[in-house]
C-alpha cells in the first residue's frame, strides 16, 4: 500500500476523510455488535488509522497536518455540551452544593489515584504528573502536565486512553453496582472520562449528557487547581 502515500500526500484534506471514514466504520462495528460499549468507535478508529499509516508508510505528522481542522473542532464540540445543559437546567436547581462537593472529590481522587498508580509501579515523578490530569480534556491535561513538570504528549495519551476506558466500562460498572440513576451515570462518566465519557453519556440519554457536560466543565476548572497544589508538596 506504500504506493498510495504520494497520491494521498498530494491530496488536500485526506486526513479528514480518513478520520471520518474510520470513525463511521467504528460506529458500524459497534452497531453490528449490538451497541456493546467495548466496541468503542473512538478506539476502533484509532486502531484503523494507526494501521493505515503503518501500511502506507505515512508519518503521523503528515496525517496531523492534513487533519488539523478536526482538533480545531474540539473547542466548538465541547461548547456544544451546553445545549443539553440548558435544556435540562431544571434538574440542576437546588443541587449546587452536592454537585460541587462531588466534583471536587472526583477531581481529587482522579489526580491522587493517577499519581499513586504510577508511584506504585515505580514510575518517575515526571510520569506521575503526566498521569495526574488524565480526567480532563486533552488540551487542559497537556497544559497542567507542562506546568507540573510532566510530559504534555504523554498526558494527552493518558487523557484519551482514560476517556476510552470510561466509555467502554461505565455501563458495565454501573450495572454491576445496580445504580440506575442516569444523572449519576452521566456525572461519573464526565468526571472520569471527560469529553469521550460525556459523549458516551449523551448517546445513552440526554439527561446523562447534561450531568456529564457539567462534570466536564467543572472538572476542567478544579483539576488545574488541584494538581499543581499536589505538585508543590510532592518531592522532586
Amino acid at each position: 500500500m506504500e504506493h498510495l502515500a504520494p497520491i494521498l500526500l498530494g491530496t488536500p484534506g485526506w486526513g479528514i476523510v480518513l478520520t471520518i471514514l474510520s470513525y463511521n466504520v467504528g460506529l458500524l462495528i459497534q452497531k453490528r455488535c449490538g451497541g456493546l460499549s467495548v466496541a468503542n468507535p473512538v478506539f476502533i478508529s484509532i486502531i484503523l488509522i494507526g494501521g493505515f499509516l503503518r501500511l502506507t508508510g505515512i508519518s503521523y505528522q503528515s496525517y496531523y497536518l492534513s487533519a488539523q481542522f478536526i482538533p480545531f473542532l474540539l473547542g466548538p464540540a465541547t461548547v456544544a455540551f451546553a445545549v443539553p445543559l440548558v435544556r435540562n437546567q431544571k434538574h440542576l436547581r437546588g443541587r449546587t452544593s452536592p454537585i460541587i462537593l462531588s466534583l471536587v472529590a472526583g477531581s481529587l481522587v482522579s489526580a491522587v489515584s493517577g499519581i499513586g498508580l504510577v508511584a506504585l509501579c515505580g514510575g518517575s515523578r515526571t510520569v506521575a504528573f503526566s498521569m495526574a490530569p488524565k480526567a480532563v480534556t486533552t488540551p487542559i491535561a497537556m497544559s497542567v502536565a507542562q506546568t507540573c513538570g510532566g510530559i504534555p504528549s504523554l498526558s494527552a495519551v493518558f487523557a484519551i486512553a482514560g476517556g476510552i476506558l470510561v466509555a467502554m466500562s461505565a455501563k458495565w460498572l454501573f450495572g454491576r453496582s445496580k445504580i440506575t440513576d442516569v444523572r449519576a451515570f452521566g456525572f461519573a462518566a464526565g468526571t472520569a472520562g471527560s469529553g469521550i465519557g460525556a459523549a458516551h453519556a449523551l448517546a445513552f440519554r440526554e439527561l446523562a449528557g447534561t450531568f456529564a457536560a457539567l462534570a466536564v466543565g467543572f472538572n476542567g476548572l478544579f483539576t488545574p487547581l488541584i494538581v499543581p497544589a499536589i505538585a508543590s508538596f510532592w518531592p522532586r
